[in-house]
Parts: C-alpha cells; sequence; structure tokens
C-alpha cells in the first residue's frame, strides 16, 4: 500500500515538472513600490487576501528591512510559498520592506561599498521609518547584506536604526575553508590577475557568480540528478530544488569597484577581522555599533562557516546586546531552507518580539 502510494505521488509529481508549470509556488509576496533611486527601490510587503489580492489591513508594527547581498536576487528573502523568510515574518505580524538593488552593468563599475554603507542603505532606511511612522527600523541582512547592515549602522549613529539581525555574514575570510587554498595564487603577481580582470570588464557577470555560488556546493550540484531520482516521491523536495535551481538562474552582476574593495581589503588583507574598514573617505569601526545585534550561522555553511561569522561578536564591542545562534543549514538553507522556518527564522521573530518589550 505505501510503495502503491508512492508511485502515485511520484507520477503526479512528474506531471508537475514536466507539463504543470512545476512544483515550487514561485509567486512573490506582494508589495507597493515605495522609493526607487539610483541601485535602489523600497517595497513594503503584505500577505495575500483569500482572493489573491493583498490584505489591506498589513502588519502595524515597528519596521523591519530585509536587505540582501549584491549579485543575488531578492527571492532569497522569498524563495518560494511556504517557505518564504519575508512571508513568515509578515504572519508573526512584523511590518515588512525589501531593499532591491536592481540590475547592475558595466556603467555601474564606480561603485564601491561607500555607495551602499552611506547612501543606498541609509535612504532604505529612512524610507521604510517614514512610511511606518518615524517608527526605527529593524534591519536584517543576508551574508554582504549584513555586513553592509552592520557598517551602515556604525558609520551613521543618526539612523532611525533599532537592531541589525545578520544572517551567514562572515568578517574573518581567513577562517574561510575555500579561501585557504586561493591565497597563493592571489598573492601571485600582487593579485595582479584579479584586479587586471575585474578593472578591464568593469562588473563581474551574473555568469560568473552564478558559477562561484555553484562550486561553493558542487557536491549538491553534481549528485542533484540522483537527488531527485531518489525522491520523486517527495514533493516538497522537489519543490525546494526548483525554487533553488530559480534563485540561482537569476543571479546579478556585481559592480567591479565594491568587488575590487571585497578582494583587496576582505579576502587579501582581512581588514573586517579586527573590526575596523578603510574606505576612500575614511574608516568605519564595528565597535561604534551602539544598538543590539542578533548573529546567526549556518553548521553546514562553506561560505561563511561559524568561526568567520562568529568573529562578529568579537568586534561588536559598543552593542548593548549580541545574540549568537547557530542553526541548521548551509549559506542559503539557515536563510530559505526548509528547516529554517524550525530554527532560524523562530531565533529571528523571537529577537524582533523581544524588541517589542524593550
Amino acid at each position: 500500500m505505501a510503495s502503491t502510494t508512492r508511485l502515485s505521488a511520484a507520477a503526479s509529481n512528474i506531471l508537475g515538472m514536466t507539463v504543470g508549470g512545476g512544483l515550487a509556488d514561485l509567486r512573490p509576496t506582494p508589495r507597493v513600490l515605495l522609493d526607487q533611486g539610483q541601485n535602489r527601490s523600497v517595497s513594503r510587503l503584505s500577505l495575500d487576501g483569500p482572493a489573491g489580492a493583498p490584505i489591506a489591513d498589513s502588519p502595524t508594527g515597528p519596521p523591519v528591512l530585509l536587505v540582501p547581498p549584491l549579485g543575488v536576487p531578492t527571492r532569497c528573502f522569498d524563495l518560494r510559498r511556504g517557505c518564504s523568510v519575508a512571508e513568515y515574518l509578515l504572519r508573526q505580524g512584523h511590518r515588512t520592506y525589501l531593499l532591491d538593488y536592481g540590475r547592475m552593468g558595466f556603467s555601474d563599475r564606480w561603485m564601491g561599498i561607500e555607495h551602499f554603507v552611506r547612501d543606498v542603505l541609509p535612504k532604505a532606511i529612512t524610507v521604510a521609518s517614514e512610511d511606518a511612522g518615524g517608527q526605527p527600523v529593524r534591519v536584517v541582512g543576508w551574508c554582504l547584506g549584513g555586513i553592509f547592515s552592520v557598517l551602515t549602522a556604525a558609520d551613521s549613529a543618526d539612523l532611525p536604526i533599532d537592531s541589525v539581525i545578520t544572517v551567514a555574514s562572515p568578517i574573518d575570510f581567513r577562517s574561510i575553508p575555500l579561501v585557504a587554498p586561493l591565497r597563493p595564487l592571489v598573492e601571485l603577481a600582487d593579485g595582479w590577475p584579479f584586479t587586471g580582470a575585474y578593472r578591464a570588464v568593469g562588473h563581474v557577470p551574473s555568469t560568473a557568480v552564478r558559477w562561484a555560488f555553484q562550486l561553493t556546493g558542487i557536491h549538491k550540484h553534481l549528485t542533484k540528478p540522483l537527488t531527485v531520482l531518489s525522491n520523486l516521491d517527495n514533493r516538497e523536495l522537489l519543490a525546494q530544488i526548483e525554487a533553488v535551481e530559480r534563485f540561482t538562474a537569476e543571479m546579478v552582476a556585481f559592480p567591479g569597484r565594491t568587488f575590487g574593495q571585497i578582494y583587496h581589503r576582505l579576502f587579501r588583507a582581512n581588514d573586517l577581522a579586527d573590526g575596523t574598514l578603510r574606505l576612500s573617505n575614511g574608516v568605519i569601526s564595528l565597535a561604534d555599533v551602539r544598538i543590539p545585534v542578533l548573529v546567526i550561522s549556518g553548521d553546514r555553511d562553506w561560505i561563511a562557516p561559524q568561526r568567520a561569522v562568529h568573529r562578529m561578536v568579537d568586534v561588536l564591542t559598543g552593542s548593548p546586546e549580541i545574540r549568537y545562534e547557530v542553526c541548521p543549514g548551509g549559506h542559503l538553507g539557515v536563510l530559505a531552507g526548509r528547516a529554517a522556518q524550525d530554527s532560524a527564522w523562530p531565533h529571528i521573530d523571537a529577537f524582533l518580539q523581544s524588541r517589542n518589550a524593550a
């Protein structure tokens, strides 16, 4: 009987994958565009109503701004229906906003970290705060988005920021195992091969960003066909694989100057490991972060392993409250995996709820 049920489920899933348009519900969470500028659009998110229309009475509490890293689509926060941290936060009653950098190309090659930390994020935070009646913003950043978020909080103490949550945001690059084998090549000719390449092209193409992301999980990429064949009756798993494939396919270009700064200042010099980052117009110290921070790392994250992420706790010496949590998952999985709704998301919600009571 069990085998018959599995065969029936597998047959249904195969039909869904081949002629049914896919198994994952990839409809984005409804949103209203509030503000748009250079490399910045800010939207307010809402839940679907019974007929699929946005619910009129959206949450009214303090605003939560979701900040993605560069090079990836905002789908990281809204992977698929039923596995979306944005949807989860809305259902928990949090007024939720999303920052989108848009698509980038050669014309954006001049943009550095300063542009995002001192222009894009401050404006997005201000927009979210004003839309929420002037309430201070809780910022949630994944990967580089988390690094940008704490840098912004450290650099602009006058911004209406209530707290910051970072997910899978490494700041000690020498603690990343994937980096160690590349370091001799990086030091070759003082790093000239890499520097010359990104300066000539002006940006890191979306194809290269996609390849780099796939390479970090090459074992899963190579075994995916076997995983699919072995789980044809598991609709949830197949839908998750489909959603991750869509996410990976939507990678976007990375501005050349920002990549250069990350390459030289973080990858080669490991500057942020001591809590400071020297930019063209000054030095930012993470010791200047004066708000509560929640730091989350994944237990199977090869891009941002626990030691590289935990370093954030050590350098945020000015924060009045720091929480650190290790949750199941790899780099994307800790934020958007099927286990995240029982691990990372409740930690995020608990931290936000504690801010409500503060």
